[in-house]
């Protein structure tokens, strides 16, 4: 791993007597790409809320590229360089895809000579530059979910946080995807990535953290993860563990 990009530090989020993160830590390089896993309500989103400055920690610390940015909003995170997709994408519908990701480019209030062909640019990136002119609501699943990717690219992000961007595609769609997320490290850009699609992620990441009730349970590769009996008693079930 090179020198750490982001930083975790004993982040703790309540909603009322609920801890939906409690006491989580790590960190990841700026080559990485690290999957968060775990059961549904494990705080896997929370704790991207938190990172994103979308939510603000009731304990601990986020450090990005050496700055304490805890606590910081979403928008002027993503001047620093942090860009994120959400579990469920919302498009603006009556806007072209090429409009959507101009509205990126644009976002953080940076000065660009051409939105336009910079966000021509990061559609060719998702494979969705030929699909411009056509109206966001008219997408199909497949086709917003990469639109998401796109609209997060847009900000230039040198952490991009994923959530859940192959939910709901074919295991050719994923395919597809899996190479654009590789492409998109191999630029430069560290992924962190929550993912129900287990062979996705186990392909996919250097490094698995794994949540469960909050907690982080278990961090390594994702053959240490694949054997770790916590995890399999919490999240994978013995179908993974078999498969390992």
């Amino acid at each position: 791993m090179s020198a750490a990009l982001l930083q975790v530090q004993n982040v703790s989020r309540c909603f009322g007597a609920l801890r939906a993160v409690d006491g989580v830590s790590f960190e990841m390089g700026g080559d990485e790409i690290v999957g968060l896993i775990g059961p549904n309500g494990a705080g896997k989103t929370t704790l991207f809320e938190v990172i994103s400055g979308f939510l603000a920690p009731d304990q601990g610390r986020i450090v990005f590229d050496g700055q304490d940015i805890t606590g910081q909003p979403s928008h002027l995170l993503a001047r620093r360089g942090i860009g994120r997709t959400f579990q469920i994408v919302q498009p603006f519908p009556e806007l072209t895809v090429l409009q959507n990701v101009i509205a990126g480019v644009v976002g953080p209030n940076r000065a660009v000579a051409d939105p336009a062909g910079e966000a021509r640019a990061v559609l060719q990136r998702v494979k969705l530059d030929h699909r411009c002119d056509v109206l966001a609501g008219r997408l199909s699943l497949p086709e917003k979910k990469r639109l998401e990717v796109a609209r997060a690219l847009a900000t230039r992000p040198r952490l991009l946080l994923l959530d859940e961007v192959m939910a709901g595609l074919t295991p050719t769609e994923i395919n597809e995807m899996m190479a654009i997320l590789r492409d998109l490290r191999r630029d430069g850009i560290a992924l962190l990535i929550v993912e129900h699609v287990m062979r996705a992620i186990m392909s996919l990441s250097d490094r698995l953290v794994v949540m469960a009730n909050g907690r982080k349970i278990a961090e390594g590769t994702p053959a240490q993860i694949a054997n770790d009996p916590v995890v399999i008693e919490a999240y994978l079930g013995r179908r993974h563990h078999g498969a390992a």
